[in-house]
């Protein structure tokens, strides 16, 4: 069952738990941070931003997840298969980050020695700037984006937990932004024009178990002279209200019921480079993803630990919206990754 939710409101009740289950297109519930009954401590707060085109692109993190806090951001190059991260990580924030508790308005601010980080939300814009020294080899990086042409709809997802009625993930994704601006690192310079280079908003709230894997993929471009894009998500959480699966075609989402990664292994283990199809059970997506490039990390302090691999690659294949009308895709850039927690 799809169940869209429709009236504004405010997302806990007085326990704590979620007023209503389902999906949106846009962010019409109201998040509070005061209003979480569970333990500080299980707070997970980000906003992460990816900007790219068809040869390369920039991603931004902000974290508050109560007992850490990181700042992170990579640099993509698709064409030559390669990337370079670097991340900062700092104790027990516990909120002090005060990311922002609607993804319409306000901003995200940090400063450190090494980092500063801005996400800033006004008159209609995304403004994204990143200054990171010593980012690669002692060269600084600096991005300098915006990120304008909003799309009406987006996905919107409130997800409960079986297990553990406090316990919730309020999350939106903003396909299909168009990004202007340019990225600095060391002497290269690497530049976004509107006319081909977009950007994605992945905005998450919420309180989380302690162990959980997910499965994401997300793109934004052009089809035929149309603006277009999807988010496929699963693997945590009680999805039995909504999914997180849409198309998006000139601003417009298509609500998906049920999508599937069909990632290779061998051996019983991931081969993420080799290709992969992802499908949908009602057989409105049915598409080939052909890696280019792993964005891999491990962090393991005992207690804690987050595996992830973020593979970036071409994706090709028939997508149908909800009318029938069929959009083919050929080589178009995405990423679909797989991400085991402990936190």
């Amino acid at each position: 069952m799809q169940k869209e939710m429709r009236n504004a409101g405010l997302l806990l009740d007085q326990e704590g738990h979620l007023k209503e289950t389902g999906w949106a297109r846009s962010l019409l519930k109201t998040y509070r941070r005061s209003d979480i009954k569970a333990e500080p401590w299980r707070i997970k707060e980000w906003d992460y931003y990816l900007v790219a085109n068809n040869h390369y692109g920039v991603a931004l993190t902000m974290a508050d997840n109560s007992y850490m806090g990181m700042i992170s951001a990579s640099v993509l190059w698709f064409d030559e298969g390669k990337e370079t991260t670097s991340s900062i990580i700092t104790p027990l924030p516990m909120g002090s980050f005060r990311m922002p508790e609607s993804s319409q308005n306000g901003k995200c601010d940090y400063y450190g020695k090494e980092v500063e980080l801005h996400f800033i939300k006004e008159k209609g814009m995304r403004h994204l700037i990143c200054h990171f020294l010593n980012f690669k080899e002692d060269m600084p990086l600096d991005v300098d984006i915006v990120l304008t042409d909003e799309p009406e709809e987006s996905m919107v997802i409130a997800t409960p937990f079986k297990k553990d009625p406090e316990a919730f993930y309020y999350n939106q994704k903003i396909n299909c932004m168009r990004a202007d601006g340019m990225v600095q690192l060391g002497r290269d310079v690497l530049n976004f024009s509107k006319e081909n280079s977009f950007g994605t908003l992945d905005w998450g709230r919420g309180v989380w178990t302690y162990a959980n894997t997910w499965y994401w993929s997300s793109a934004s471009g052009i089809a035929d002279g149309h603006t277009f894009g999807w988010n496929f998500g699963y693997g945590f959480g009680d999805t039995s209200n909504a999914t997180e699966n849409m198309l998006f075609f000139d601003g417009r989402a298509h609500k998906l019921n049920e999508v599937k990664f069909h990632m290779p292994r061998l051996g019983g283990k991931d081969k993420l480079l080799k290709p992969w199809r992802i499908t949908s059970d009602d057989g409105r997506v049915r598409l080939l993803f052909m890696p280019v490039l792993d964005r891999a990390s491990d962090t393991n302090a005992l207690i804690v630990r987050s595996d992830q691999h973020q593979v970036f690659g071409k994706f090709t294949g028939i997508c149908r919206l909800d009318d029938g009308t069929k959009v083919i895709i050929h080589n178009f850039l995405g990423f679909a990754e797989k991400v085991k927690n402990r936190w």
